[in-house]
């Protein structure tokens, strides 16, 4: 494999040598699996982004508090309850779950980080975590399939991923889960992911690699423009491929950022696709606007309008409910130049409907479809962005209206 050339193979949260997973049921939830345990054999450099909402879940802050180090090995996640508004009884659980994984790992506990997901303001069910962590242990493997699916909340499939890319001589191998599905509008975070890489990585050059992937990734999707309370990217490099460190920029951070680019937008673009009731992935550009700040912005507004994302979920080409999101969005615009494009086809001009109904059929046919695409050009700069959501549905409101897994 030619260097720097990105490779996608099969594979998830073990892909990379070293890393062993596991996925077991413990009782958090009545039935299906609940607990899921990622470790790395060796001590690791590590990375993590976070959310911004100032209600921060318990097990955020103590990840926020280890990741400081830069050094990590472990991960301990439970789905069926957040662990958020628990008070300092949630504080006390979130690190009695890292010291109990760190004494069945026979591992420093301060190398253990924890993330948990579901209801907020329910005190974690601790006999079940106590009876599942060395049950978990026990089970550790090389396949990460168990562990993906014991993140999963309302999500209704798993989403994994693993890219290769050569550094120097070595194939370096990137992989990782998340989970994802509603109570997505992130920033500087998404849901809950965890990553794995053999490269060798400094800590600081880690922490900027994976904020710059997150940025054009996990931070440019939404589902229903709220944000979470747990949301949590970590990445691991455990240097087990033999790789000379990455310390700095040159051509072996540049594979390694393109790697893991590829990876975080794979894994985002999925949680887009399983919102909560959705049946379209959608992504929204935004062209010619005066910066790519203001393209985003434009983007975000078009992406979480409930009016455009009904109409999509409809398959109606109602172009003039984009037009009124851009124009809302903050940025600055001038009507009479922006152009929109449902796919292939133009629907306006220069601020104008253009084609008539049959182009508006046109364009919905391309709606009905599971992958839709709408350009936006503003036409007064260079400045561009992308973000993906998903429709709406009644799904959704059934989904959020009754009792959370």
């Amino acid at each position: 494999m030619a260097e720097g050339v990105t490779r996608l193979i099969q594979g998830g949260v073990t892909s990379a040598q070293g890393f062993a997973a596991a996925g077991v049921h413990c009782g958090i939830k009545a039935q299906k699996k609940d607990l899921a345990l990622v470790v790395s054999r060796v001590p690791a450099a590590a990375a993590g982004v976070f959310t911004t909402n100032k209600v921060k879940a318990a097990p955020v802050l103590l990840d926020m508090e280890r990741v400081r180090s830069g050094q990590g090995q472990a991960v301990l996640l439970n789905s069926g309850n957040a662990n958020a508004c628990t008070g300092e009884q949630g504080m006390r659980d979130a690190r009695e779950m890292a010291r109990l994984a760190g004494e069945h790992l026979q591992m420093v506990e301060d190398l253990v980080y924890i993330c948990s997901t579901g209801p907020i303001g329910v005190p974690l069910p601790m006999d079940a975590v106590r009876r599942g962590i060395p049950e978990a242990v026990r089970h550790l493997g090389a396949d990460g399939t168990a562990a993906a699916e014991a993140i999963l909340t309302t999500d209704t499939v798993s989403k994994t991923g693993a890219v290769q890319v050569t550094v120097g001589s070595q194939v370096v191998t990137v992989g990782g889960m998340s989970k994802g599905a509603g109570m997505i509008h992130p920033q500087m975070a998404t849901t809950l992911s965890v990553l794995t890489t053999d490269a060798s990585v400094a800590p600081a050059v880690l922490n900027s690699a994976l904020r710059r992937a997150a940025d054009g990734s996990f931070n440019r999707i939404t589902v229903d423009g709220d944000r979470s309370t747990n949301d949590t990217i970590l990445i691991f490099a455990n240097g087990e491929a033999g790789a000379p460190e990455i310390t700095g920029p040159g051509d072996a951070l540049d594979a390694f950022q393109a790697a893991l680019s590829v990876l975080t937008g794979g894994l985002a673009r999925a949680i887009a696709r399983d919102g909560e009731g959705a049946t379209k992935l959608v992504e929204i550009t935004v062209a010619g606007a005066q910066t790519e700040e203001d393209a985003e912005r434009a983007a975000r507004a078009v992406a979480n309008s409930l009016l455009v994302k009904t109409s999509i979920h409809g398959a109606g080409a109602h172009w003039g409910r984009i037009m009124a999101a851009v124009g809302y969005s903050g940025v600055d615009v001038e009507p009479d130049r922006i152009a929109v494009k449902i796919g292939p086809v133009v629907v306006a001009e220069r601020g104008a409907g253009v084609g008539g109904p049959e182009r508006l059929e046109e364009a919905g046919e391309h709606l009905a479809g599971e992958n839709v695409q709408v350009t936006v050009d503003l036409g007064v700069g260079r400045g561009e962005a992308t973000v993906w959501t998903c429709d709406l549905s009644e799904e959704y409101v059934k989904e959020n209206a009754g009792e959370l897994s």
